[in-house]
């Protein structure tokens, strides 16, 4: 199942557009694989996309399901940058990390390695985004397998680093926890015996919870 699975994966185009109903191309891939999810769920791989997914599950090849979208040039996201507000809302939600910009500065958008996925214009609080064609060809016609290999690659890598992010946060949270309640009566406004029992072993659950988290990462 598993080497199904990764089969169908690599037959598509990692734009991780969510448009299928399932979080990325690799969980719609698990679905397909496992039955639970028909082959024609995917715009960006078009007509020749759900041929090579039939292909490989033995399906007869079906139309695109209307609901998921319809088939259409590739499209590259465009920031308005006179009316960006810089509420970093866009960079967050891009799936490839192809926005650049910073807190209350103007952000612009690498076009060479977006993907299309349109996630920042549904993101974007003052519609200063938009999705212009850069290409008159769809499908796969538009979206080589190597630019779907270096669009796979740097969703893995922004995956990682929202990763990192969340242990760095974890982390921080520990040290700032322990160093509380080894010092506690320091820490707190009441010096009462039994109050401080009751923060500290409130602490001390907290700090299990998340020293267990950390171990079943490991």
């Amino acid at each position: 199942m598993q080497g199904l699975a990764a089969a169908i994966d690599a037959a598509l185009p990692q734009t991780q557009c969510t448009r299928c109903g399932y979080a990325d191309c690799r969980a719609y891939a698990q679905a397909v694989a496992e039955g639970t999810a028909a082959i024609d769920r995917c715009p960006p791989g078009g007509a020749e996309g759900v041929r090579r997914l039939a292909e490989l599950t033995g399906q007869a090849p079906r139309p695109l399901d209307a609901a998921c979208g319809s088939e259409g040039p590739r499209q590259v996201a465009f920031i308005d940058e006179a009316w960006c507000i810089g509420c970093t809302l866009c960079i967050k939600a891009c799936p490839v990390d192809c926005i650049a910009g910073a807190t209350k500065r103007m952000h612009t958008v690498i076009e060479s390695e977006c993907t299309g996925c349109a996630l920042c214009l549904l993101a974007c609080p003052v519609d200063c985004i938009v999705m212009e064609p850069v290409t008159t060809a769809t499908g796969w016609a538009a979206w080589s397998p190597a630019q779907a290999e270096h669009a796979r690659r740097r969703y893995a890598a922004h995956r990682a680093r929202l990763a990192q992010a969340e242990e760095d946060t974890r982390e921080r949270l520990i040290a700032r926890a322990e160093l509380k309640l080894a010092d506690l009566p320091a820490h707190s406004q009441h010096q009462d015996p039994a109050t401080l029992d009751k923060k500290r072993a409130v602490i001390e659950a907290a700090l299990a919870r998340a020293r267990a988290q950390r171990a079943s990462r490991v």
